[in-house]
């Protein structure tokens, strides 16, 4: 069985085909567009016959490159290894320990459903040194995709032979576990609502625009947006409403789509997150890879008592982010505690935390007046008497310092570290520490007056790291911070009678 190689089903040609034709359609439809659907034509017609025929010539070929992939890629199991073949003219291989494979994610999408196929993606510890996953399976079957779930569970548990029933329970892909968080329809709606949805709608717009700057005829636009503005201020303000209105409709449309059935699941310390309605996402997490939680609040969700829910990942491929998993994309803030408390048990989810000393205040606000008073100055100069509009950045900033001294904090529970923060979000992050990668206190010659300093802390996350700082802390806190994060004694007595004698 161990050296028996397994193709891809056929479909992957075709999934193939449209994939690398997705990323070209919008330099092909400019270049289309350009050369007026076909060039110029004469009596004959030739040249529009010749220009076709390129079109036609480059699509099959594309579609004769996602047919060699897909008959060049095999993939079997030996020596506790995945291993992959691909490529043409350059043979490649790639060998993946099972050891290393820290999760299997799957992903069903509009071709794989009718054959009851699935996407896999392998996920190693230290994840692939590019922006891919450390192998991606384009197209097998389910039985396929459990059979490398088995492999693997068999090379970790170091059983050779026949699973016994305890693993063989473990490796089946069906979702059986109970769910423990489903995203309700309300929440999807406010999820679209409050995040950057409605900001990428118009980033996309004006990336399409660009591409046919050259076919866009700005100047009849113009001429009809003056005339527009002629008949009152009240027609374009509904125009820019109605704007507003199809935007959002659009970005709650997407993440319905996107976040259409969001579940989260514990299978065999496993976090398992399902989602997706034309996509069918199921993405697995171990426990053990993850370094930090964070519930992250923006300034608009903690008003209506919403906030999200980010796990810092070690590992991961850079194509799907997956050092920062959205655990919980949006959830009210009276249900985080029931759902992290069957997922993560050991969390302190309500800490006494230790805030930074009032004499602290002023180091919140005192650099934003540095680069205010100056801009303001400025913008007054040029632009007075409006220009004195620009002197409530002051007081602004003063309250938003005021909102950051009463945020920052931490909090000690044994071995776990409760960071809390806010830039222009408030975050509070947990850590254990044995976990924290390094810890750093940081302080100025200002901060020395006053007997504060700043405690950075750095997780790691994905193949680079994620920091944390809780800033003008008392003195006295910081170093009880950095003392709880030093080796005791004991452990390094003990980690030098381990060093071997030369």
């Amino acid at each position: 069985m161990f050296n028996e190689k397994y193709k891809l089903h056929p479909i992957s040609a075709i999934i193939n085909f449209i994939k690398v034709l997705k990323d070209m359609i919008l330099p092909f439809i400019v270049v289309v567009t350009v050369n007026g659907f076909g060039g110029s034509r004469d009596s004959d017609g030739w040249p529009s016959f010749i220009t076709y025929s390129i079109y036609a010539v480059v699509l099959i070929f594309l579609l004769v490159s996602g047919i060699v992939k897909w008959k060049r890629f095999r993939y079997w199991f030996e020596d506790g290894e995945l291993r992959i073949e691909y490529g043409l003219f350059v043979k490649k291989m790639r060998y993946i320990p099972f050891e290393r494979i820290q999760s299997l994610n799957y992903t069903e999408g509009i071709f794989h459903r009718p054959f009851g196929l699935v996407k896999v993606k392998v996920e190693t510890a230290g994840g692939g040194p590019t922006e891919e996953a450390d192998a991606v399976l384009t197209a097998i079957t389910k039985d396929a995709a459990e059979q490398i779930k088995r492999e693997m569970i068999q090379t970790k548990s170091k059983q050779p032979g026949e699973l016994n029933e305890a693993i063989q329970h473990e490796v089946v892909l069906t979702e059986e576990a109970r769910p423990i968080f489903t995203m309700s329809i309300k929440d999807l709606i406010v999820l679209a609502s409050t995040s950057g949805g409605v900001g990428v709608f118009f980033s996309g717009l004006a990336v399409f625009a660009a591409q046919f700057s050259n076919i866009i005829p700005y100047e009849m636009i113009y001429d009809e947006i003056v005339v527009f503005i002629r008949f009152g201020a009240l027609i374009i303000v509904l125009g820019v409403f109605f704007v507003l209105l199809v935007a959002w409709v659009v970005s709650v449309f997407l993440t319905l789509i996107n976040y259409y059935n969001f579940t989260i699941s514990i299978e065999d310390n496993e976090i398992v997150i399902t989602r997706g309605l034309l996509e069918k996402k199921k993405i697995t997490l171990p426990l053990s890879r993850i370094q930090g939680v964070r519930v992250v609040e923006n300034p608009f969700r903690q008003l209506i008592g919403y906030a999200s829910i980010i796990v810092d990942s070690a590992g991961g491929s850079l194509e799907e982010k997956d050092e920062k998993i959205r655990l919980l994309p949006l959830v009210k803030k009276t249900k985080i505690h029931s759902v992290l408390e069957q997922i993560f048990l050991d969390l302190d989810l309500e800490p006494n935390f230790i805030t930074v000393p009032k004499r602290s205040r002023k180091f919140f606000y005192r650099l934003d007046f540095l680069w205010i008073i100056p801009v303001s100055t400025t913008i007054i100069y040029f632009f007075y008497p409006f220009g004195l509009l620009s002197l409530i950045l002051l007081p602004l900033s003063y309250i938003f310092g005021m909102w950051q001294q009463r945020t920052a904090g931490y909090a000690v529970n044994g071995p776990h570290l409760v960071m809390r923060y806010r830039n222009l979000s408030k975050v509070t992050i947990w850590m254990e520490k044995k976990r924290i990668q390094s810890m750093t206190e940081r302080m100025t010659f200002f901060q020395k007056r006053k007997n504060v300093s700043s405690i950075i802390t750095t997780i790691k996350s994905g193949v680079s790291g994620s920091t944390a700082i809780v800033p003008h802390l008392d003195k006295a806190d910081a170093e009880r911070l950095i003392n709880w994060y030093q080796p005791t004694k004991s452990n390094t007595i003990q980690k030098e009678k381990e060093q071997p004698i030369v």
